[in-house]
């Protein structure tokens, strides 16, 4: 035989003689090559489940060298022996355990030795002619594969020609192992040198020339283990001159770390002056390879823990969303029962603690909460962002918790709010009647029950029986002054009454008492009727015998009654309580005591009058000795009486006059309560709508790059800010109000709830403006968006919103595109608008653009990627195991991961096997991930 060689490694190949030659000059070479493509071949034969011990008696029949063919080439379907390795152990045996493992492995059309042979078609039998046949087999698929064998025939191998065996051998390897390395433009050998070359430039003592002499001492090895693995050696303790330790330690930590079997002893190469080329490319092309699957392990796995990252923060933000709105609207839920709550107190002081705990509400227990409500918003919007920038579907909070939801549950709570300070005001100020009404129904009964005391005994006396003519005039006269008396207390008695039906009305919570003491004077009074209309038909019948009556008596009886009732009803009136409100209302009641006061010189006058027809009668009485029995028998009045009240008038004047003084002073001082108040809500008011148009112009108007606006607007904000302290100033001026009971102000249309409201919405539109602001610049920088083209973006959304509202509606959006060079038709435009108006609003917001415009031009993470990646680290197979993902990713991403993915379900699954395709997918699509 001439040679053996192949079309792509003559550089590598020499002639038959001078392998002959050289192995006999050195055995050594032979020594190391079999143990090396001994080595190599069971690397991938463990695969198959078996391994040779013989390199040239083993493949001798052909059946492992065919099963080696297959499992190297990665392509059953094309190999010399599809299927082999499911019938390889004892095919030409007849063993049993090969027909159960053909069974348990081979489809049910391909089930025993026929199915087999139908497939690997190899010759049974240990005939010689049968193992040529087999070796051709493999010969002609690695003719195939565009190698071209010279001098290796078939007979050879089946002869156990080491030689020729090795030789066949190491064209597989240059074929499989080392052809397909590519470096800058070189393959093959020049490449693997050249890639060694680069990994150990940064070594000492390492200079790697050629596949020999250069791995001698050793630190070669070390070097590529310690540039990809740096914590499975320590460099810095190996030394040059100590080959055999450095030797053994790449092999053993290659074997042990790498899944490298050791091919050589450190002792042949260090035992040999020229080591074997071809070994050593082999054993120096494992660790390529070992190391070049790595790196695709490792980027495919900085991919997966980027994704994931993205999509935990996002999921921790969903958390925190959640528990924030159910906090939220928890507190609405129950403050809203508590302003539902009109169960009216009975007493003033109980309304007023109503209205003071209501003041604590809203000072001390809702701003907080108004600061939650717009954060829960800002943390929406922020995640809404970045689940867009990250490609990832829109977060749809759990139903009840939208933001729409909890604005409505806080409209309802500012509804109730409302209704309840109206409602609180209002019994406070029905209170306040009700207690007026009962104090004048107290004060008018107590003075009517004072009056009518002995009326009823006075009316059932039987005086008039044993009286004389005179004393029957009298007692006939007197009579007639009581009925006069009696119906001038019927005005009382009628305003008592009335009184008490007010407070009826008015639900006054003592109204029992009231009604009983009412229905006992009114009782009393008709019972103080029918005396009287008795007695007068008494008076009368006897009326005959008595003809003489003192004029003068009757005359003074007729006008001491009137004068006397009007005493009373001046110390009534002048002793009655009043309630005002405003400056108008006392002055009123100071014109009316001013006008009594203006009676009192006639009232005087009469009072003179009446006291000198006593005089009078007193007189005659002393100048005739008239025998007068007891007093004046028309009237138990007596100037005395007159005097007494007269003076009680005089004296309750001037205390009525500083009543009123005082009231009136209180009243000024209300006055200046309400224009301070209105003074202060007249400037803060427009002040509030001022900075609301303000920041309507500004997030319209924006100039200069996102940073400076938003500088600009924090700055705006910080302004605002600093002007809580005139509202907290006009808070206590409104306090002031209430304390002192005013319900309305004429010098303001502005009330503490406008203001209230007004500064509310001012401080959450600034922080609205802001957040959009920075939702502007994570969509910028996280899709690569230039100033400039920012800048345009807002140019074109601004020349567009025709309307100044900072939106676009349907018809100014298609011209904004269509300015930016979109041609589009009725389908493509529905389809841009299901995703910058998904709520179908009609309406193009700012930030829905710059997502559209952003999404136009970025490039993102996509499923098929993420796909990929998980395919590198399962070693190309459509599923993954536990122990993959635990070990390619960092253990909490890992453990992620495992929590998620769904069992692989395929027809080549394993036990553990993970479904990373459906898991890849959901991460970008409606998924509960």
């Amino acid at each position: 035989m001439d040679h053996y060689d192949s079309q792509q490694t003559n550089d590598y190949m020499q002639p038959e003689e001078d392998w002959d030659r050289d192995l006999l000059l050195d055995p050594a070479w032979e020594k190391q090559q079999r143990k090396t493509f001994t080595a190599w071949c069971n690397s991938h034969l463990r695969k198959a489940g078996t391994q040779i011990e013989n390199i040239e008696e083993d493949f001798r029949d052909g059946l492992k060298l065919m099963l080696l063919l297959e499992v190297i080439s990665g392509d059953p379907g094309h190999s010399p022996a599809p299927g082999l390795s499911r019938c390889l152990e004892g095919q030409l045996y007849w063993n049993t355990h090969l027909i159960l493992l053909m069974n348990a492995f081979l489809p049910p059309s391909l089930k025993g030795w026929e199915s087999c042979e139908r497939l690997a078609k190899p010759e049974r039998g240990k005939m010689r002619v049968h193992k040529i046949s087999n070796v051709n087999k493999a010969l002609d698929f690695i003719a195939s594969k565009g190698v071209k064998l010279v001098s290796i025939g078939a007979e050879e191998i089946v002869d156990g020609n080491v030689k020729m065996t090795l030789g066949m051998i190491w064209t597989i390897i240059l074929r499989f192992a080392i052809q397909d390395i590519s470096v800058e433009e070189t393959s093959a050998k020049e490449g693997l040198l050249l890639w060694c070359q680069r990994k150990t430039a940064p070594y000492k003592n390492v200079n790697i020339q050629n596949f020999h002499i250069s791995w001698k001492d050793g630190l070669g090895f070390c070097a590529l283990i310690h540039r990809h693995r740096p914590e499975l050696i320590d460099y810095g303790k190996l030394r040059k001159d100590d080959p055999l330790t450095n030797l053994n330690t790449a092999f053993d930590v290659a074997e042990k770390y790498l899944d490298i079997p050791k091919m050589l002893d450190a002792e042949d190469i260090v035992g040999t002056a020229r080591p074997d080329e071809k070994a050593i490319m082999t054993y120096v092309s494992s660790f390529y390879h070992a190391f070049s699957g790595a790196q695709k392990a490792e980027t495919a796995a900085n991919r997966i823990c980027k994704v994931l990252a993205v999509n935990q923060e996002n999921e921790q933000l969903m958390e925190d969303y959640e528990k924030l709105a159910s906090d939220l609207l928890e507190w609405i839920r129950r403050t809203i029962p508590w302003l539902e709550n009109r169960v009216p107190e009975n007493t003033m002081h109980a309304m007023q603690q109503k209205l003071e705990d209501f003041r604590d509400y809203r000072r001390l227990h809702k701003p907080p909460k108004v600061q939650e409500k717009c954060q829960l918003e800002i943390n929406f919007n922020t995640l809404q962002t970045k689940l867009r920038l990250s490609n990832r579907p829109a977060f749809m909070p759990s139903e009840g918790r939208m933001v729409s939801d909890i604005n409505n549950a806080w409209g309802c709570l500012e509804q109730v709010e409302k209704g309840y300070e109206e409602w609180l005001l209002n019994e406070i100020r029905r209170l306040e009647r009700l207690d007026h009404l009962a104090e004048k129904f107290r004060q008018k009964a107590s003075i009517h029950e004072a009056w009518t005391d002995g009326k009823e005994a006075m009316l059932r006396q039987k005086d008039y029986e044993t009286a004389t003519l005179s004393e029957i005039k009298a007692l006939l006269k007197k009579h007639e002054a009581f009925e006069s008396d009696l119906a001038a207390h019927q005005d009382r008695v009628e305003q008592i009454a009335a009184i008490a039906q007010e407070l009826n009305e008015l639900d006054y919570y003592d109204s029992p008492s009231v009604n009983a003491r009412c229905q006992k004077i009114c009782d009393q009074w008709d019972n103080l009727g029918a005396l009287t209309q008795k007695r007068r038909e008494a008076l009368e019948r006897t009326e005959k015998l008595l003809e003489t009556i003192d004029q003068l008596y009757l005359e003074y009886a007729k006008r001491a009654a009137p004068f006397n009732n009007w005493m009373e009803g001046a110390m009534e009136d002048l002793q009655d309580t009043f309630i005002v409100h405003t400056i108008e209302e006392i002055q009123g009641l100071t014109t009316a005591h001013e006008q009594f006061k203006a009676t009192l010189p006639d009232a005087d006058k009469e009072r003179l009058a009446i006291l000198g027809i006593h005089n009078e009668v007193s007189k005659i009485v002393q100048t005739y000795h008239v025998n007068m029995a007891g007093t004046n028998p028309y009237t138990t009045i007596t100037p005395q009486e007159i005097n007494g009240k007269w003076d009680h008038v005089r004296q309750l004047v001037p205390r009525r006059d500083q009543a009123l003084t005082e009231e009136h002073a209180r009243q000024q001082h209300n006055e200046r309560l309400r224009k301070q108040f209105g003074a202060q809500a007249n400037v803060i008011g427009p002040w509030i709508q001022t900075k609301m148009e303000e920041i309507g112009r500004i997030s319209i108007e924006m100039h200069g790059t996102l940073e400076d606006q938003l500088s600009h607007l924090r700055q705006y904000e910080k302004s605002i800010v600093n002007y809580k302290p005139k509202i907290d100033q006009l808070e206590g001026d409104h306090q002031l109000i209430q304390e002192a009971l005013i319900f309305d102000n004429k010098h303001t249309n502005y009330t503490m709830e406008h203001i209230r409201v007004g500064w509310e919405q001012l401080l959450t539109t600034i922080a609205r403006t802001i957040n959009e602001v920075e939702n502007q610049i994570l969509t910028r920088d996280a899709k690569g968006i230039s100033q400039e083209q920012m800048n345009e973006f807002r140019a074109s959304f601004n020349h567009f919103d025709r309307k100044k509202t900072g939106m676009m509606d349907t018809d100014d959006f298609r011209a904004c595109l269509i300015s930016m060079g979109y041609n589009m038709g009725e389908a493509e435009f529905a389809r841009i608008m299901s995703i910058v108006d998904p709520n179908r609003l009609g309406v193009v917001t700012f930030q829905a653009f710059i997502d559209f415009m952003s999404r136009e031009t970025a490039d993102t993470d996509t499923a098929d990627q993420v796909m990929a990646s998980f395919k590198i680290l399962a070693g190309d197979k459509n599923y993954i195991t536990m122990d993959e993902l635990r070990r390619e990713l960092p253990p909490d991403q890992a453990e992620y991961c495992i929590a998620r993915m769904a069992p692989y379900t395929g027809p080549d699954s394993v036990p553990g096997a993970l479904d990373y395709m459906s898991f890849s997918t959901a991460l970008y699509g409606e998924s509960d991930l």
